[in-house]
């Protein structure tokens, strides 16, 4: 069949040969489909600038297949004629491969010429592979071939064999295509599959290249797949049928080739693609028998891959395939080959996987299948390999085998005989004394392994035995594990981790346990400090007990036998498991694996709990299900504990059970860390079990043991066993009572001794910490008790008790703290007495005196304890107990604690514990207060109470009035609630009461603000009812408004609120309380804080406002009151405040406050400084005087004018500097920040700033006013002088701008800082006018007219500080703009012909910026700009200036073309040459720098004149490439790179452009090379070039000395005979060898070097001459 497809398709291949464009008869279709296709590739090009989604290409896709519906042959002669367009671009070709792709598919059958057609040119494009764009075209021919062969395949098929020839390497995209067709037509191609095979082995030798042998390989495992898929579906062939042995042989030989040629490639992709293809290959190679065993004899070359750097999965992969058809086939890899696949394969498991092996754990998986298959194989030799490597001590290596035996013993496979499961239990077993980590875990998966697969009975002795030692081995290393061993730690908690997994394993899958490993895990859960494990262990044990209940409920269900174990000790083992259940979330929830454990050993533990358990412990476990450790209450919890053994003890009662449980209970105690929440409940649990015994005589032993056993120190043990002697006194009191005083007894106690020694000696208590134990032990006992039992011993033995071992100690902390606390108890003991109500506690007044001595000892500033706390919770408590106390004790008592408490500072933010116990102190406090003033309430009562308070109120101390203030409030809310008449308070004394408390409702604090507020509306309350005033319900809602706008953190809105409520209360006053209100505010003036004064300030003027026309006959008294207090007033706000109120005087009583206001001194601080703050109330007036101040201080830079009046005289005397600049300062701070003084806001800036110039100097300095003499002798303060009030200023003129963006950067930048300092006076203005420039465009044409008029000033400072600004004016075009440019030229000129040099750098400077600001402008004021410039190189005086002026010339160079410099250009080339070797790093720098820029300039004209210049400058350039200054060597280098080329020769340019010549030897190479160049074509400059590196020998820089030496060898190396003869080699010699003399070790090196090239040289000259040779 494929003979006759050929046949049939020869004529037409040949007519087809040479294709010809069709001609244009389609009738359009060729130009629709062009212009579609254009359409395509412009949207392409879109998509790839990343323009969306390519609708429109879809479109025109769509349209060209839906047109070839109905006329398909048209359309695909269009694409193909489309496709023979001559220079047709890649993408368009792709573009049209892929709708035919479409339209083929689409179609199905098509016209014979037009697939001829298309396979012909398909096939050519598939020949023409240029790089990425030919592989696109190839690939997409290969498709559309691909695609035509499904219904033209022998059509395709022809074409590929054409191109296909024997010994005849073809084109890799025909390989390719042959797989492709291969894998899409399987039955089609099988006829052609032999010869494929076939001719393709014949080109195998040819390969050379690894892309096609890649290809290859690829194609052969395609190859390979369709051969598989074809015999599996033979009965769908219609074909004639090759058999699998027939395509075996066929592909054996290929198989051969690739492992034993291309195999051996160096190459990794080579190799990576003949594994791959090897697997297919053996799919059909190993079925056959002969073959397989060839197949066996290439094992060693595959294995050998192994030691190269291929991924070793895709070998294990391979090997793995042969060894698991070897096991299925029964022929065995032959034995000879086994021991190089264990070490192989074993290497690859304990060695550490390369970097480069991405798959190293699936290769493990691989070789772990390699070790079961040769287990099946060669069961005895791999485990003696095994065993032979396990006798080698590395850990790696050990591990490693104990992973592959786990392996096989774990294969799935019934195969594996047991006795291979014997040999590896074998080896297994010599390796269980290891000791490290990893082989104990690999050895406990084993274990685990060995139960999962069945192999239970081959660890019930040895096994269970290992697992039970790790289990106890690892958790005491874990519980005894040390600090420094981190690492260990981590390691052992993975082996405790395995070690539980495999427990899980054994007791889930092991019948018949044995007694020893049950009882193991019982004595584990009772011994264990390791709480973490205790669940799965119990699930473990609850495993086993009811498989081994099952047993034998299966064996004895005959007998009726009960379920039971045996148990170590059940009341032992109920106790630890109750104790532990108390925390029943810790542990992965060992709470419900507990209680399962118990209700499933209930018969064994108490037969008689069994039933009840199964009921209750139900309950328990549905409590813990419903919660989690988030939303679970411990209390409740315990509770249910508790009611859990109280029903279990009572199934026990009559019997021992219940002290043998306490016993066990009493023995744990020392198991639980302090504190913990299991050892709170084992107190608990231990107090209740003993209470229910029966046998006092035997709790009395328990709980002597408990006494003794207990460390006192430990808060939290001592509590512990008061709460269990409390229990235990619900049903023992006697007993308990009688354990105690027997304790006493024998604990001897004395008044100088108190040890225990004799019971732990590791614990000698200290003798208060016992007797504070005993005290709150009698206290609970009284608590707990019943109340019959309480009558008869309350007063003794227990309080008796208590005050015996209180007043017989040193009374510490701890023993106040706990006689306070049995106080409490024994209170509430007696006050919930059931019994008779009119019982009286004796010991009450004794109890009292001594609470009180402890609160009296506490001290007052701080709060060290909750003693005082404690000491008035226990006056409250023994307040309610009869006998009441006297009014008189309630006072004192009342005072002493307010004292106490009151005085207290509050603690931290950060300090919790001592805030609880602050805030606890102030509750008990008001508690303590209400409870004892019940019975003593009046208005007498309230005056002493007032006045008890009053310094309190009045503190400087926030925390104090805050208290107080609270006080005050509790005590009069109490007073208005109890009194029943209204009492009259004398006149004048609610103004002063109102007067104490109004400062306050400024408080800084809240909360006294808002209690201050309450304070006043009781006593308006009070006030109204006494004097029947209108106080009608508005003012309520006004007050409570205010109240609640008191809560704002704003200040402002704090002073609103109290400026309303005095408006609120102002009317209820008459006019002498309004005077008293006064004066008591005056009075409380400085006796606060500020805002205690800005209150009370407030008060008064609100009050003068509301009240000042009816105050004529009390003015005097008010205006005595404020003006007495008004010099000692600190606060500057206060005063002005104050001085307001006396302006309100005077504005309706003017001739009475003048008088008085004529008497008062006038000191700066207090009254000037607050009548300017008045003026900048007024802001038109403000601004007039701001207007003068201004004018003060620019009269300071203009002539001196003479006084005509003696208003001038005063004027001009009261000008100080920086009393106006503080004037102004003030006036700029107070005015309104509305006003952004638009008019005055330059002008400010500038003056200021020129005053701040001018003052730098220390002749500057401004002088002491008189009237700061008289009050202060001394120097102003430093923050008072003139630049900081000038920046000061200056920056609230900035933020009035409305430009955050400018004030932050002006702080960003650091102008204030630089404006202060004189030496960087200058940088800061200039940095200043930059960020105006840029950021205050409104401004700028003002400060520019300013700035010329500051240059034009005959002050000297003026000048130079407005110089400094136009250089930043001159980088911007305003100038240029506002026509400012022509002035700012002509002042400039004249400052750089001033003598003063800051002067002339800045006027340099100013002028090369005009380049930035004004380019366009520099041609026309060139004349100008060069002159200067160069006027300014000729100055010796100083460095700065020349500097300036070469960057000037630098930055005007860059806007002139060459013929605009004219004549300049060569004298500023000279006078440029001049600074190269100046001592100034500045200097030389600038000139390398300028040298460059000139080099840029030169064109035609000047080339010849600039390339002498570089000759003459070329020496000077190659040394300074050394200069010691980096900046410099840098500039030198970019100079040297510029002017290169003026020598003519690519080469140095070359030379010079690839490497940087900073570096020493780079400098020499390119040395080197310029002296080679000139040395073949100037050898007379080379000679000249020499002489002058010679006089560089003598620089003052050591870097030039080094680079002239240097030099001068490279030169004389590359210097010819000619030129050697002319050398004085006599001179040379004497000027190196005085560099042997010089002080750096660098020059004498290099001196020595350059000498020996001189004496080789000298011995050439020698040899060239006629004597040399003679």
């Amino acid at each position: 069949m494929a003979g006759s497809a050929i046949d049939s398709n020869e004529d037409l291949s040949e007519e087809t040969e040479d294709l010809e464009p069709l001609e244009p008869d389609d009738g359009g279709t060729f130009q629709q489909v062009t212009n579609l296709l254009n359409i395509i590739d412009s949207e392409s090009k879109m998509d790839a600038a990343g323009a969306g989604p390519d609708m429109r290409k879809t479109l025109a896709s769509v349209i060209i297949t839906e047109k070839a519906t109905t006329k398909p042959c048209m359309v695909m002669n269009a694409l193909i004629r489309c496709l023979q367009v001559p220079e047709i671009s890649t993408q368009r070709k792709v573009n049209i491969y892929n709708i035919l792709q479409e339209i083929i598919q689409q179609e199905g059958e098509l016209e014979e010429q037009c697939v001829h057609r298309l396979v012909t040119i398909a096939s050519k494009e598939m020949q023409e592979i240029l790089e990425v764009e030919g592989y696109m075209k190839a690939e997409v021919a290969s498709d559309t071939l691909v695609a035509l062969s499904r219904n033209h395949f022998s059509v395709v098929m022809y074409e590929m064999q054409h191109r296909l020839k024997p010994l005849d390497l073809t084109d890799e995209f025909v390989i390719i295509t042959l797989a492709k067709l291969a894998n899409g037509n399987v039955f089609e191609f099988m006829p052609y599959m032999g010869i494929t095979l076939a001719t393709i082995f014949t080109m195998l030798r040819l390969v050379n290249e690894a892309k096609m042998r890649q290809v290859i390989c690829g194609a052969m495992e395609t190859f390979c797949e369709t051969v598989q898929f074809y015999l599996r579906h033979l009965e769908d062939s219609v074909y004639p049928v090759m058999t699998e042995e027939q395509f075996a042989i066929k592909l054996f030989p290929m198989y051969r080739y690739f492992v034993t040629v291309w195999l051996k490639s160096h190459n990794p992709e080579v190799k990576l693609g003949v594994i791959k293809s090897l697997r297919p290959m053996l799919n059909l190679l190993l079925p056959n028998d002969d073959l397989r065993e060839e197949v066996y004899d290439y094992l060693p070359l595959l294995l050998a891959e192994y030691q190269g750097s291929l991924e070793a999965l895709f070998i294990t992969q391979v090997l793995r395939q042969i060894l698991e058809v070897s096991v299925i086939t029964s022929t065995p890899v032959p034995q000879m080959h086994l021991h190089t696949i264990f070490t192989e394969l074993h290497i690859q498991v304990c060695t550490k996987a390369p970097v480069q092996q991405q798959y190293s754990s699936q290769n493990v998986r691989e070789i772990e299948h390699c070790f079961i298959a040769l287990a099946r194989s060669y069961p005895k030799e791999l485990m003696k390999f095994f065993l032979s490597q396990m006798e080698m001590s590395k850990e790696a290596i050990r591990v490693g085998t104990l992973t592959l035996i786990r392996a096989v013993v774990g294969a799935d496979d019934p195969r594996m005989n047991i006795k291979t499961i014997c040999l590896a239990i074998r080896v297994v077993k010599n390796t269980i004394s290891d000791t490290r980590s990893k082989v104990r875990m690999a050895i406990l998966r084993i274990i685990g392994q060995l139960a999962l697969s069945g192999f239970q009975d081959r660890i019930k002795g040895w096994g269970l035995k290992y697992v039970s030692i790790q289990l106890t081995l690892s958790t005491y290393k874990l519980t005894n594990r040390r600090e420094s061993f981190h690492q260990r730690d981590l390691e052992e908690k993975m082996v405790h981790k395995v070690t539980m997994d495999t427990v899980k394993i054994i007791t889930s899958a092991v019948s018949g346990m044995t007694n020893e490993f049950w009882v193991r895990l019982l004595c584990y859960i009772m011994e264990t400090d390791n709480m973490e494990v205790l669940t799965p262990i119990c699930i473990s044990l609850t495993n086993l007990a009811e498989r081994q209940f099952h047993i034998m409920d299966g064996e004895a269900n005959a007998a009726s036998k009960s379920r039971h174990v045996d148990l170590p000790a059940p009341q032992k083992l109920l106790a630890r498991l109750l104790v532990l259940m108390s925390s029943p979330y810790e542990g992965e929830g060992r709470g419900i694996a507990m209680l399962n454990l118990l209700r499933t050993l209930s018969h064994s533990i108490a037969p008689s709990m069994a039933d009840m358990w199964e009921l209750e412990i139900p309950l328990l476990i549905k409590y813990l299900e419903e919660h989690t450790k988030f939303t679970w209450n411990q209390e409740t919890w315990e509770d249910k504990l508790i009611q859990f053994l109280r029903l279990s003890l009572k199934k026990t009662r009559g019997s021992n059970w219940s002290l043998r449980l306490g016993k066990e209970l009493n023995n744990q105690i020392e198991s639980f860390d302090s504190p913990s929440l299991e050892k709170s409940f084992l107190y608990r649990a231990l107090g209740f079990t003993l209470a229910t015994g029966l046998e006092a005589d035997k709790v009395e032993v328990l709980l002597l043991e408990l006494l003794y056993k207990t460390d006192y120190s430990k808060d939290f043990d001592r509590e512990g066993v008061i709460l269990c002697f409390g229990l235990c006194a619900q049903g023992q009191v006697k007993t308990v009572l009688s354990v105690l005083q027997d304790f006493e007894e024998r604990i001897q106690e004395s008044e100088e001794s108190w040890q225990i020694g004799a019971w732990r000696k590791d614990h000698p208590w200290r003798r208060e910490t016992v007797k504070s134990a005993l005290m709150v032990m009698y206290s609970c006992v009284a608590l707990h008790c019943h109340w019959q039992m309480l009558l008869t011993h309350v007063d003794t033995p227990i309080t008796a008790k208590i005050i015996h071992h209180y007043t017989s100690s040193s009374q510490d902390i701890c023993l106040k703290m706990a006689f306070m606390k049995s106080v409490v108890q024994i209170s509430n003991a007696i006050e919930n007495l059931k019994g008779p109500g009119d019982f009286q506690f004796a010991q009450k007044t004794t109890l009292t005196a001594i609470i009180v001595a402890i609160i009296k000892a506490e001290p007052t500033d701080n709060l060290v304890s909750p003693m005082r706390t404690m000491a008035m919770d226990a006056l409250l408590h023994l307040s309610k107990v009869k006998p009441f106390y006297s009014t008189e004790e309630n006072s004192e008592l009342m005072d002493i604690s307010i004292h106490s408490v009151i005085s207290l500072q509050p603690p931290g933010k950060d300090n919790e514990s001592i805030k609880t116990m602050y805030t606890n102190a102030l509750c008990v406090l008001e508690q303590l207060m209400e409870g004892l003033l019940q019975r003593q309430m009046d208005p007498k009562g309230l005056q002493e109470m007032v006045h008890l308070l009053e310094k309190w109120l009045l503190s400087e101390k926030e925390w104090e009035r805050e208290k107080a203030m609270k006080l005050h409030l509790c005590l009069m809310q109490s007073y208005i609630q109890s009194i029943g008449v209204c009492i009259p308070l004398k006149l004048g004394q609610f103004g002063t009461l109102i007067g104490l408390i109004a400062p306050c409702t400024c408080d800084s604090n809240k909360r006294t603000r808002l209690a201050s507020v309450d304070v006043l509306s009781s006593l308006l309350d009070l006030h109204a009812s006494q004097t029947c005033s209108s106080w009608d319900m508005c003012k309520e809602l006004e007050l409570a408004r205010c109240k609640e706008d008191l809560q704002s953190l704003e200040v402002e809105k704090i002073f609103s609120a109290s400026s309303r409520i005095a408006k609120v209360i102002c009317m209820q006053f008459n006019c002498d309380e309004v005077v008293s209100l006064i004066q008591k505010l005056c009075e409380n003036i400085g006796a606060m804080d500020l805002q205690h004064d800005k209150a009370s300030v407030t008060w008064i003027d609100i009050f003068l406002q509301i009240r000042v026309k009816e105050l004529e006959d009390k003015v005097a008294e008010i205006l005595g009151a404020i003006l007495v207090h008004l010099p000692v007033v600190d606060h500057q706000e206060v005063r002005r405040n104050l001085i307001e109120g006396i302006l309100l005087l005077a504005h309706y009583h003017q001739e009475t406050v003048l008088t008085s206001l004529l008497r008062q001194p006038l000191p700066m601080q207090s009254h000037l400084v607050e009548v300017w703050l008045a003026v900048a109330e007024n802001v038109p007036f403000a601004r007039l005087m701001l207007h003068g101040l201004m004018g003060r201080l620019q009269s300071r830079f203009t002539p001196r004018a003479n006084a005509t009046s003696k208003a001038d005289i005063w004027r001009l005397a009261a000008v100080d500097p920086l009393m106006t600049l503080c004037t102004i300062h003030l006036l700029i701070e107070k005015m309104d920040k509305d006003d952004k003084l638009p008019d005055l806001l330059p002008d400010l800036i500038y003056t200021l700033l020129m005053q701040l110039g001018s003052s730098q100097g220390p002749e500057a300095v401004s002088p002491v006013l008189k009237t700061w003499r008289l009050i202060h002798t001394g120097t102003l303060p430093e923050e008072i002088n003139l630049q900081r009030i000038t920046i000061k200023s200056m920056q609230l003129l900035f933020k009035r701008l409305d430009s955050e963006r400018l004030v932050h950067m002006l702080e960003e930048q650091g102008v204030w800082a630089l404006l202060e300092s004189g030496s960087t006076f200058l940088q800061g203005a200039g940095l200043l006018a930059r960020l105006c420039i840029r950021n205050a465009e409104g401004y700028r044409q003002r400060l520019a007219e300013l700035v010329l008029r500051g240059m034009a000033s005959e002050v000297l400072s003026c000048r130079v500080s407005s110089t400094a600004i136009c250089v930043e004016f001159m980088r911007d075009p305003i100038l240029y703009q506002e026509r400012l440019l022509k002035p700012a030229m002509r002042l400039l000129e004249k400052g750089v012909d001033q003598r003063d040099e800051v002067l002339q750098v800045l006027s340099l400077r100013a002028l090369g910026n005009m380049a930035l600001g004004a380019p366009k402008k520099v041609r026309q004021y060139r004349k100008l700009l060069l002159e200067k410039c160069l006027y300014s190189l000729r100055d010796a005086r100083s460095t700065s200036v020349p500097s300036e002026g070469m960057e000037a010339l630098a930055k005007i160079l860059a806007e002139l073309r060459e013929g605009d410099v004219g004549s300049f250009f060569d004298v500023i080339s000279e006078q440029c040459r001049s600074f190269f070797d100046n001592e100034s790093e500045l200097l030389r720098l600038k000139a390398f720098l300028l040298f460059s820029k000139l080099a840029k300039v030169v064109r035609v004209s000047k080339k010849h004149f600039f390339k002498g210049e570089v000759k003459r400058a070329w020496v000077p350039l190659m040394l300074h490439c050394q200069d010691p200054c980096p900046d410099t060597a840098q500039a030198c280098v970019e100079t040297m790179y510029q002017c290169v080329h003026f020598w003519g020769c690519k080469g140095l340019v070359d030379s010079l452009g690839q490497r940087d010549t900073r570096g020493t030897d780079e400098m020499a190479t390119f040395q080197t090379t310029l002296c080679s160049v000139l040395t073949q074509k100037k050898p007379a400059v080379l000679y000249s070039f020499l002489l002058e590196t010679m006089t560089y020998i003598k620089s003052n820089l050591s870097r030039i000395r080094i680079a002239s030496c240097n030099l001068a060898g490279v030169i004389m190396k590359q210097m010819s005979e000619h030129y050697l003869k002319k050398l004085d080699f006599v001179a040379l010699r004497n000027s190196l060898q005085e560099l042997q003399l010089d002080a750096d070790p660098g020059v004498q090196r290099a001196a020595l070097e350059t000498l020996k090239i001189l004496d080789t040289c000298s011995q050439h000259r020698l040899l060239a001459s006629p004597k040399g040779i003679s």
